[in-house]
């Protein structure tokens, strides 16, 4: 186990390393490169732009830049805000909590729905309930989120005025129970994709553990179908599942980006959207450092799981 949990360890510190290089030298690529926000000012002369290139070390090559930055992520320090001179830390905290809220609700809707969907259609394979949910899973693969999230607002909050457009609370209210109000429609717009993707591997996971001798002698010994499928198919069946949800975790964070800027959601996603429009580039950088560490935390907690839940991955 020790050695299993070591060479998953390297392979994340390898793959953050692939991702910070490669982010690093896109964003100082890009035209205009970290001053561009500052080239805009009027009252900006070559000069001042010359100087504070300097102060920021922007003059050195690009390799001793990345050296320098990486050093001093280590040691904690992120950087600063161009916009307000925050701490980046500061600035993206301030922004984790919505962002983790609407991923877990929607991955917690997903997850639920999907199994039941997936169970269901692959124990009453071929029936009318097992077409309507691949016709309604190509759908929503289909058609982009936003969509989803403008439909949602025309029909929910325009039409019947039932949910909240936007926003994460209503200014002056903050119960809880506002919070679950306001929550409610993103969240599900943002699951929709997402319980098609789980239903979809999910049937095909129940299918393959049905097909298997240890369910026939189930079947064999008098057991009930209700007994052999929640004991002996489900949790074979959700061992791929485990998997399947740390490989999610880059789409459900994809689909958070345009979730939060359809609802005005004041999380990670919007915030990256909004300090690429001004060129805040470190805090884009430490977005994309931060995220990459969800992700790559959220594989390994993942493979971990699998590890001790199947002895075989571990020895293997």
């Amino acid at each position: 186990m020790r050695g299993f949990l070591l060479n998953r360890l390297s392979q994340s510190l390898i793959l953050l390393l692939i991702v910070s290089v490669i982010g690093f030298v896109v964003l100082n690529l890009l035209p205009g490169g970290p001053l561009a926000q500052f080239g805009l000012d009027p009252g900006m002369t070559q000069d001042d732009l010359d100087r504070l290139k300097e102060q920021l070390g922007l003059n050195r090559p690009l390799w001793m830049q990345y050296l320098d930055w990486a050093w001093r992520l280590l040691q904690g320090d992120w950087g600063h805000s161009f916009r307000d001179g925050a701490p980046v830390l500061a600035v993206i905290g301030r922004h984790v909590f919505a962002t983790l809220l609407l991923m877990g609700t929607s991955t917690a809707i997903a997850i639920a729905i999907g199994t039941w969907i997936g169970i269901r259609g692959a124990t009453h394979r071929y029936s009318l309930f097992d077409h309507v949910a691949t016709v309604g899973a190509m759908v929503a693969l289909s058609i982009p989120t936003f969509w989803f999230g403008l439909v949602g607002i025309y029909i929910f909050s325009l039409r019947l005025g039932w949910l909240p457009a936007g926003n994460m609370y209503t200014i002056g209210d903050g119960s809880v129970l506002n919070y679950l109000h306001h929550l409610i429609l993103p969240s599900i717009v943002l699951s929709l994709v997402h319980v098609a993707i789980w239903s979809r591997y999910m049937r095909t996971a129940t299918l393959d553990a049905i097909s298997q001798d240890f369910v026939k002698t189930a079947r064999a010994k008098g057991l009930s179908e209700r007994r052999v499928i929640m004991k002996h198919v489900v949790g074979n069946a959700l061992l791929p599942m485990i998997t399947l949800a740390g490989v999610q975790l880059p789409s459900i964070l994809t689909g958070a980006l345009v979730t939060e800027t359809v609802f005005t959601w004041p999380g990670m996603g919007r915030l990256f959207l909004d300090s690429l429009g001004y060129s805040d580039y470190p805090v884009v950088m430490g977005l994309l450092m931060f995220s990459a560490i969800l992700v790559i935390l959220g594989n390994l907690i993942a493979d971990i799981a699998v590890a001790i839940v199947d002895p075989r991955i571990r020895l293997g």
